[in-house]
């Protein structure tokens, strides 16, 4: 029989999230169960159950940054055992079969990845998320987190750490390599910590200064206002790589014209509108504008190694449930230095 767990749900798109009960599956003989200590607030948890990105099923639990401890496992589990220190991020499950998954690409599953919450599961149930006190995954999408990382600060690695973390890897941010991250956000933060210990030279582009003391802290080597008309002028042709962190709609040719010959702007956030380019700010130095979503479970697994490696994890502000719907108006307004992270143990 399912298990009746501790959460807190959304009842529509137009209200606040409230304390309820969930049900998980039964432990199958390939599933792992897990006691979630911590849960992340993603800007795209609030984009969802507000229905920014399209209508969903209701009531809904959203998380995909969750950490906790193995509590019980299948009869063929050998990846985990009671007692780990795991993590779950952004899916659930994929197909396994197609030749995305079989590189080691679950994420982009060309029959669709099974997202953390608002997914359909392969039983046709609707999955629901990490604001909870259980949750149960099969063994394959669950992730060790290494000693040396905290839960609390583990916890957001699982989304905004490894969305950042792919697309440094793959365009080969590195020593000798100029990387811009655009936003220091929930997303952006982990960008300049993870450029930083790559080896390459970070700069920051926000709208304003307001944040340059933590950008430098963090790691980034320079800063500069968007908002300031001479700040595209002065870096124009600058950029091997830039990471453009924020949900909302930006002058995707101007950031462009920062890259040097060869450069490539990655999107990893994802604004509701489109992004419209002018084609002469790609051809005229052979850029390229690209996006990245999260990564696969062993890149996940590799992040988290390189985090404990070099000492890193996000900066949070650890919260009780019940003060979710004001983390949610805080990160709208950008209040929030730099992730919210929900202390499980009040779900209850």
């Amino acid at each position: 029989m399912p298990t009746t767990v501790s959460a807190y749900a959304a009842p529509s798109a137009t209200e606040d999230l409230v304390p309820t009960t969930i049900e998980r599956r039964d432990v199958g003989p390939n599933d792992v169960l897990i006691e979630i200590k911590y849960a992340g607030i993603c800007h795209s948890d609030i984009h969802t159950v507000r229905g920014d990105w399209g209508p969903q099923q209701f009531p809904l639990a959203p998380g995909h940054e969750i950490a906790g401890v193995v509590t019980e496992i299948g009869s063929n589990v050998t990846k985990h055992s009671v007692g780990d220190r795991v993590g779950v991020g952004c899916m659930v499950n994929s197909c396994r079969e197609c030749k995305n998954c079989k590189a080691g690409e679950e994420q982009y599953c060309l029959n669709g990845n099974v997202g953390t919450y608002g997914a359909v599961d392969r039983d046709g149930s609707i999955t629901q998320g990490g604001y909870s006190s259980h949750v149960v995954v099969t063994e394959d999408f669950v992730v060790r987190i290494p000693e040396g990382i905290e839960l609390d600060v583990a916890a957001p690695l699982l989304c905004a750490g490894i969305t950042t973390y792919s697309p440094l890897r793959h365009w080969g941010a590195g020593q000798g390599k100029k990387v811009a991250v655009v936003g220091l956000g929930g997303l952006g933060h982990m960008a300049v910590k993870l450029a930083h210990a790559m080896g390459a030279e970070v700069t920051v582009l926000s709208q304003s200064l307001k944040k340059q003391e933590d950008g430098l802290r963090l790691g980034a080597d320079a800063y500069y206002a968007t908002s300031d008309e001479n700040t595209f002028a002065e870096l124009a042709g600058s950029f091997d790589l830039i990471i453009n962190t924020v949900s909302a709609s930006i002058n995707i040719s101007d950031y462009l014209g920062l890259l040097t010959l060869d450069g490539a702007l990655v999107n990893v956030g994802a604004p509701a509108e489109p992004l419209p380019v002018n084609a002469f700010a790609l051809i005229g130095g052979r850029r390229s504008f690209a996006g990245s979503m999260i990564g696969g479970i062993r890149e996940t697994q590799e992040m988290l190694d390189f985090c404990a490696e070099h000492g890193l994890g996000a900066e949070i502000e650890v919260i009780p449930a019940e003060k979710i719907n004001e983390a949610y108006e805080r990160v709208l307004a950008s209040d929030v230095r730099y992730r919210f992270v929900i202390d499980a143990s009040t779900f209850n």
